[in-house]
């Protein structure tokens, strides 16, 4: 295992959004580390009209502008939503989607409270581990993950860190964002999906009856070397 330093940053937003596929998110809640595996991520440039920083420099945008490697937290759907900045001032990637993990440092007891943390809305009931972290506010609340508390800051090994355990993707699904508007660049294939985990992602291009290869999504193998 190794944690990501802010050299693994600086990549443009296409290239470190496929890179962080397969990378875990550990992050200290109650003294315990709570941890998934990244599988669907988005990608954004400043000079495309999707992104938030297409719209100006602000306060609030002020991550997107920083050192890459800084988080990027917003609200989004009445939740809490993870960004990582890129190489290149206004560029960052989503974290889209991921699946609980497990291992020595995040024990498979860490479940219950990551259900407890994100239960079914308006029912209370317990949200199923493959549904867990299924979208991008369902993750940041299986992993306690706040807006105000990580917005503008750094990685810290203490507390929240990206950890490279050794697995890449076989294959990868490139394919359009999610939730752009018509008119801002909804058409760019800037969403990347680790096709073993399609099903878990946000919405499955390969599930879509109408889609086809070549035309609405991408199919790329991943060689060994990366």
């Amino acid at each position: 295992m190794a944690r990501l330093g802010p050299a693994f940053f600086d990549q443009e937003p296409a290239e470190l959004a496929k890179a962080l596929l397969g990378k875990v998110l550990r992050h200290r809640h109650a003294e315990r580390w709570l941890a998934c595996r990244i599988i669907e991520t988005e990608a954004y440039y400043l000079d495309e009209r999707g992104s938030h920083s297409s719209q100006g420099y602000t306060g609030k945008r002020r991550a997107m502008f920083m050192d890459p490697g800084t988080i990027y937290m917003y609200y989004a759907r009445g939740g809490d939503s993870l960004n990582i900045s890129a190489r290149g001032e206004g560029n960052a990637v989503l974290i889209k989607s991921a699946v609980a993990y497990f291992d020595r440092k995040s024990p498979r007891d860490n479940l219950a409270i990551m259900q407890g943390l994100n239960p079914v809305k308006g029912s209370g009931k317990q949200r199923p581990e493959a549904k867990l972290c299924s979208g991008q506010t369902l993750l940041c609340a299986a992993l306690g993950l706040k807006v105000n508390r990580w917005d503008q800051q750094p990685f810290d090994k203490q507390h929240f860190y990206i950890d490279d355990v050794g697995y890449q993707p076989e294959s990868i699904i490139q394919t359009t964002r999610l939730g752009i508007p018509e008119g801002r660049d909804e058409h760019l294939m800037y969403r990347f999906i680790d096709r073993a985990h399609a099903g878990q992602c946000t919405s499955n291009p390969l599930s879509k009856r109408h889609w086809q290869e070549g035309r609405d999504y991408v199919l790329h193998a991943v060689s060994a070397a990366g």
